[in-house]
């Protein structure tokens, strides 16, 4: 077992700490007692209001009041009315920014990721170093490839093509 990540791994700029959390660990203890556990393998970066691809790009709204908060927070979104993506709130209170998980090891696509690790809207809000849902660095260092986000056309080319996607090479 590795260390586990708290909001001081969270609490600072987006883009330090999305290509930090490739190489980590995420785990969920069912309520049975099973641990799952999966190698974060990509992740995606938003910052701000400025970004047109972030939640926050129109301002502050009831549905993205979690990215304006406190680090290691989590914040779950529900894309085509049926698929989780679990993002975790980073930087400093009242500057709206996060990291999508966007991979694992096995499961590629953040919606597989979350289906496999049984993570659902019920984890909005809560913090990331909980007892059910954690992240902990155990010792792996990938090198990172950067990369466009993924399916975020609607942005604009300057922010669909901008490099915040972080994926640990092969």
């Amino acid at each position: 077992m590795g260390s586990k990540l708290d909001a001081g791994f969270f609490g600072r700029d987006v883009l330090e700490a999305a290509p930090g959390l490739v190489g980590k660990v995420i785990f969920r203890r069912l309520p049975d007692g099973t641990v799952l556990s999966e190698k974060i393998t990509e992740t995606e970066a938003y910052r701000g209001e400025e970004d047109l691809a972030c939640y926050a790009s129109k301002g502050r709204t009831p549905k993205n009041e979690l990215l304006y908060g406190e680090c290691g927070i989590i914040f779950m979104r529900m894309l085509y009315g049926m698929h989780w993506m679990m993002n975790i709130i980073t930087g400093t209170k009242g500057q709206p920014q996060g990291i999508l998980i966007r991979a694992g090891e096995i499961h590629k696509g953040p919606a597989k990721l979350t289906k496999h690790l049984c993570i659902d809207g019920s984890f909005n809000g809560k913090i990331i170093s909980g007892e059910d849902l954690w992240i902990e660095d155990c010792g792996f260092s990938p090198e990172i490839e950067k990369a466009p986000r993924v399916g975020v056309d609607y942005a604009g080319e300057y922010w669909k093509n901008i490099e915040w996607r972080f994926i640990a090479k092969e």
